[in-house]
């Protein structure tokens, strides 16, 4: 039997994923019903793309996109953190933790990435590689 009280690969905990989640829908939630007291971000059609949570739980990074290019992903990030602490009140009481963790908003990269990645698979090089692969698969 191992000595070792948690797993050592690099992942986040299924601790942190759950929370994170939680914390994704509720302040989705949130921002939908417009429950901020701020007009500025009400006008907002924001998206909550991910959370995620650091081990001790104490700090959360959330991953934000307004929809559709509305506005500015800078002006979003700034009506987000003017109200940071009205937000992290209002998740206190959804949350069932001993602490509620500081929030940072961060801008959500995953559209840009996955743009990049269908650039780049549709790149003639890349599809002369992927058919050559595949046709040498199929001889074995």
């Amino acid at each position: 039997m191992s000595n070792k009280r948690f797993s050592s690969g690099g992942g986040p905990s299924q601790r942190q994923l759950r929370v994170g989640e939680v914390i994704r829908r509720t302040l989705s939630d949130l921002l939908y019903r417009g429950e901020i007291h701020d007009p500025d971000l009400n006008r907002m059609s924001i998206t909550v793309g991910e959370v995620s949570c650091t081990a001790d739980l104490k700090v959360a990074t959330v991953y934000i996109m307004p929809l559709m290019g509305s506005v500015p992903v800078e002006e979003a990030i700034a009506a987000l953190a003017r109200n940071k602490s009205e937000i992290r009140y209002r998740l206190t009481g959804e949350l069932a933790l001993k602490h509620s963790p500081e929030l940072r908003f961060r801008a959500d990269e995953t559209f840009d990435r996955l743009d990049e990645t269908r650039r780049l698979f549709s790149d003639p090089t890349v599809q002369r590689d992927l058919a050559a692969r595949s046709d040498d698969a199929e001889e074995e």
